[in-house]
């Protein structure tokens, strides 16, 4: 029997992998198990992660064959394989490319049209027996071969997915108006500009030639690692009219200044939609929340009109991971465009990663963080969680509270207070900001020491100055609600302070983390301060998650009040 102590893998027959902390393979094993498997528990000496159907399909997508994962299980594990898990790796795997979205020949109308493709008889037999996907089919042409009505395109790829086979899109898409659009070797500001290997490699993965298995899809980068240059880079190859999506009105912004500092289009090329702007043009940049906008609950939304409201050859959906379900729903119609999406993490708190890979298309290239730390790409990150007492009083408020209250309890614990004080006397001479979800806690902070807050209630125009004082050095710290998670480029910030976060949100953690990657020639810190021997100890664990499988850990500290 198979045995070899040394490696630190143990692979279970239900698709669970156990990976040894302590062992000099760990982190060549955890760069590994994470290109195509989950991590689930991050405990001390043993972490557990799953693999599945989805995250073998993105691997699939993204290059990895299954005879390469096999026998990289095969070299970690300490046991045998069991015979199931290689076979049940092969079989999901080829299930990727087995059912193919085609264009067909134009119908008796001229009106374009599309065709499935199945490999497998017995695929296609339960295609054809199963309503739910077979109604999104206009019958079949002959065995293994469907034709697909134009408007079915989207929402047949979220079905055949729930039944178990990923479809492989290669029915093309529109051309969308022309726009020449160049990257600059000079930025406007003076500075020399050119892309970084893995920008290329990551973009030519996204776009495949030009061939018809190109043009959609996800790229995983970490916070600072050039995202927005990832998009713009597309943008230049695909030459068209683009719509272009961010989390915010600041992120907009951020946008359009880096489309007229990084290519050669002009103000008068690039338009802001967004409540104070409604700028149609050939590359137009608006919000999530304008899309979504809509007087009541029972109304129309007010503005999806914006995504016919151009000939766009390209919609890039940024920070992807957070898109609304309303714009999944006009995503599936609109299957005839290019789309990019742009993240730090697929991973998503509603569980819907299955439709940004139906929708938007499969992962086409990630990096681990860790990789680009190590080259200097992304600032070198310690993370520390430092766990702090309840003082005894709070502590019985805390035991009789309901679950809910107990949460807040927690993470409003006013002794949290001091451990920012020590912090702030610690990191001086640092960019600081300082992270919570509740404003009540956020504003005594910022009060008690005099650090700006910006909230979802702060004027666009009051942060983007506050932003600009932070970057000028103007202002060394400052208290952020989670309008500042997501597409803020503060590139000087070097220290975090978590006081409160939402529950057990991983990808929350991911992108705190990623507002103190970008190199700024110091060392990053990212502090979560949690109280001890609490709920939000335990979602603290699961928030820490990802970082986990992306390389990093978490130093613990106990919080001693008498110093």
């Amino acid at each position: 029997m198979f045995f070899n102590p040394t490696n630190p893998l143990i692979v279970q027959g239900d698709g669970t992998l156990l990976l040894e902390v302590h062992n000099a393979l760990y982190e060549d094993g955890r760069d590994f198990l994470a290109r195509f498997a989950e991590l689930e528990k991050s405990p001390e000496h043993m972490h557990t992660y799953r693999i599945t159907a989805l995250s073998l399909w993105n691997a699939a997508a993204a290059g990895l064959a299954a005879d390469e994962i096999v026998q990289g299980l095969q070299r970690l594990t300490k046991y045998e394989l069991p015979p199931n898990v290689g076979s049940d790796i092969k079989e999901k795997v080829a299930r990727f490319g087995k059912v193919v979205l085609l264009q067909g020949e134009p119908n008796d109308e001229g009106e374009a049209t599309l065709l499935l493709e199945v490999f497998d008889d017995s695929v296609a037999r339960k295609i054809a027996s199963t309503p739910k996907v077979y109604r999104e089919t206009a019958g079949a042409v002959r065995e293994g071969l469907f034709r697909v009505p134009l408007a079915n395109r989207g929402t047949l790829k979220q079905a055949l997915l729930k039944l178990g086979y990923p479809v492989d899109d290669r029915a093309g898409f529109v051309q969308g108006a022309p726009l020449a659009i160049e990257l600059r070797n000079t930025c406007l500001a003076g500075g020399p500009f050119a892309l970084r290997r893995y920008q290329r490699l990551s973009v030519a993965a996204w776009h495949k030639d030009g061939s018809w298995e190109g043009g959609h899809g996800v790229v995983v980068l970490p916070c600072g690692a050039g995202k927005t240059i990832v998009g713009m880079a597309t943008m230049a190859q695909a030459g068209c009219e683009t719509l272009i999506l961010a989390t915010g009105v600041s992120a907009v912004r951020q946008w359009i200044d880096e489309l007229l500092d990084k290519t050669n289009l002009t103000a008068e090329q690039v338009g802001e939609y967004s409540g104070a702007h409604k700028q149609i043009r050939p590359v137009t940049v608006t919000t999530y929340q304008m899309l979504t906008h809509r007087p009541s609950r029972d109304a129309a939304f007010t503005h999806l009109g914006l995504f016919s409201a151009n000939d766009w050859g390209l919609i890039i959906y940024d920070e992807v991971h957070l898109l609304p379900a309303p714009v999944f729903r006009i995503t599936a119609d609109i299957q005839a465009r290019r789309r990019l999406g742009l993240t730090a993490t697929l991973v998503r708190e509603d569980g819907r990663e299955g439709d940004v890979f139906s929708l938007i298309g499969p992962k086409r290239f990630d990096v681990p963080w860790r990789e680009l730390e190590r080259k200097g790409f992304v600032a070198e990150a310690h993370c520390v969680e430092i766990r702090v007492p309840l003082a005894p009083e709070l502590g019985v408020q805390y035991e009789l509270a309901e679950t809910r209250h107990k949460i807040r309890l927690a993470a409003e614990n006013p002794a949290k207070l001091a451990v920012v004080e020590e912090l702030l006397r610690k990191h001086r001479t640092d960019k600081v900001l300082i992270i919570g979800m509740y404003l009540d806690q956020l504003e005594i902070v910022a009060k008690l020491f005099g650090a700006p807050l910006i909230t979802g209630k702060t004027h666009n125009d009051e942060r983007d100055r506050l932003y600009g004082d932070f970057r000028a050095g103007r202002i060394n710290v400052l208290t952020v609600s989670k309008v500042a998670n997501f597409s803020i480029n503060l590139p000087d910030a070097n220290v975090a302070i978590q006081l409160s976060g939402t529950f057990g949100s991983r990808q929350e953690e991911a992108q705190r983390l990623g507002r103190i990657l970008r190199p700024s020639g110091k060392h990053s810190h990212f502090y979560s301060v949690v109280t001890g021997a609490s709920r939000e100890q335990e979602f603290a664990h699961n928030r820490q998650l990802f970082l986990t499988e992306q390389g990093y850990s978490y130093s613990i500290e106990e919080w001693d009040p008498a110093g």
